[in-house]
């Protein structure tokens, strides 16, 4: 990112933060599952599992989340719903140009109480 006063940049563990919560507002998600591994993060930061990940491509941002639901709710539209929060999110927080967001539905809570 540049602006007058020079380069701007945003580490991609902050953007994977505001993925996080961005995921966790949305009604039917239980939580985000650590399903993704990352080569680059496990010898980097020691983190082999990550339930999101961040990559830059020409100019804009790619997105996977791994998350998982409650039992009940219509997997598509919480997926679709997560989709649209993340993006908004991103981009309106760092002003970067969100080209993907694929959400990965990588487990079901089911209710404990039958």
């Amino acid at each position: 990112m540049n602006n007058n006063w020079g380069d701007l940049g945003i580490n991609t563990d902050v953007v994977e933060k505001i993925v996080e919560v961005a995921v966790l507002e949305i009604d039917g998600v239980a939580g985000i599952a650590n399903k993704s591994f990352d080569l680059t993060g496990a010898i980097s930061t020691g983190k082999v599992l990550k339930g999101v990940s961040v990559v830059s491509k020409n100019g804009g941002v790619d997105i996977n989340v791994y998350i998982t639901v409650k039992e009940g709710v219509k997997v598509k539209s919480v997926a679709e719903a997560v989709q649209a929060n993340v993006k908004e999110h991103v981009q309106d927080m760092t002003g970067n140009a969100i080209t993907r967001v694929n959400v990965f539905i990588a487990d079901m809570v089911l209710d404990s109480a039958e």
